[in-house]
């Protein structure tokens, strides 16, 4: 019978001081956790924020003075990523455990045999008994190609792995009704069972000076987790136990997003959150009405506009003629062609007969994402 796994997500203010180097505390606190889900039959992974804070403090730059250019903050995550490492590795070794690190891409994740590879590797790891430690690969990535923030890595990743249960750990309880710096009357929610506007408005986007996240990331990655049938905590890293309590079903801990009764399979997951839109493609109100509510592909006669510049077989988002994202799915034809085949009726009137602009087994709805 396989362990259960649990991506257990840490952000930068949570695994550094007020000036920005790592704290050796924090990250004991974590691993001495996550080895008591190991002890309890689980098989945990790592995705961890903190190479590029530590970098930096190797290098010599203060907290006060970060630098803002790319390769900078590049560099710097390069030499951080072999502190950050260590640094588990060291932490660790105190319980008998091997750390492997883990640089992904989202190529790793938007190229499908690329995709298989890496699930195979994270197997392997598991059942080797390593905890891998995930980051995305800062030293090398292109600001236009890259994923921004590791809290959107840890739900891929989990919906990568099979895992059973995302923990997303931050420097905040949960998800609150409002801001509680702000707002004194703000209440923690402890369950969510469909994310809506509410929820997204109470998230807002602030997000602490040490990361590159902040509570609507969490948010948009628990509803990634949802859709893939993951339970979501977004808890406190520095409440006593938190990991081991947020790994266990049946206690209370921080904010829980349940998942999705139905959830999508692993292409669809593909398609609707690894793949990056290339492109825009809107539709009028009898073709949205087909998609959400017949099932149905979607024909160049209900198109009224493209954006954007993609190639037959790219991903794009289908958008409603009120600007709002209905679907995502992977085009049946190059923008230039769809510019040109926009409106027209398929078989009608003399017209040739077209193939779909996006085949219902190639897209996937989003009105109700989260």
């Amino acid at each position: 019978m396989s362990p259960d796994i649990i991506v257990v997500k840490i952000g930068t203010s949570s695994l550094t001081g007020d000036n920005g180097a790592l704290s050796m505390e924090a990250i004991d606190k974590l691993v001495d956790e996550v080895a008591g889900l190991i002890e309890l039959g689980m098989a945990p992974v790592i995705v961890s924020s903190g190479a590029i804070g530590a970098g930096l403090e190797e290098l010599g730059f203060s907290h006060s003075k970060r630098p803002a250019d790319a390769l900078t903050l590049q560099a710097a995550s390069a030499v951080g990523q072999a502190d950050l490492v260590g640094t588990y590795k060291r932490s660790f070794a105190r319980h008998q455990v091997v750390v492997g690190q883990v640089l992904i891409s989202p190529y790793d994740f938007w190229n499908r045999q690329q995709y298989l590879h890496a699930k195979g590797t994270f197997a392997r790891l598991i059942e080797l008994g390593v905890v891998p430690v995930v980051n995305e690969n800062d030293a090398l990535a292109d600001d236009a190609i890259r994923f921004g923030d590791n809290d959107r890595i840890a739900a891929l990743v989990a919906q990568l792995i099979g895992a059973t249960r995302l923990v997303l750990l931050t420097d905040t309880a949960g998800l609150f009704t409002g801001d509680p710096n702000l707002d004194p009357d703000a209440s923690l929610i402890e369950e969510i069972t469909e994310i809506d506007h509410r929820h997204r408005a109470a998230a807002g986007s602030a997000s602490s000076g040490r990361g590159s996240g902040g509570m609507a990331a969490k948010l948009r990655a628990a509803a990634m987790a949802s859709w893939s049938g993951i339970d979501t905590v977004i808890a406190d890293a520095s409440h006593p136990g938190v990991v081991t309590k947020a790994a266990d079903a049946t206690v209370a801990v921080g904010t829980l997003i349940r998942a999705r009764a139905a959830h999508l399979s692993a292409r669809r997951l593909w398609i609707a959150f690894a793949l990056p839109a290339a492109g825009d493609v809107t539709v009028d109100d009898g073709a949205r009405t087909a998609l959400e509510h017949d099932g149905r592909s979607l024909l160049a006669a209900g198109v009224t506009a493209v954006s954007g510049e993609f190639a037959s077989g790219d991903s794009v988002n289908v958008v409603a003629e009120d600007g709002e994202l209905i679907a995502k799915g992977l085009s049946g034809f190059s923008a230039v062609e769809l510019r040109g085949l926009a409106g027209k009726r398929s078989g009608i009137d003399g017209a040739p007969k077209l193939r779909e602009v996006i085949h219902r087994d190639d897209m996937v709805l989003l009105n109700e994402e989260g």
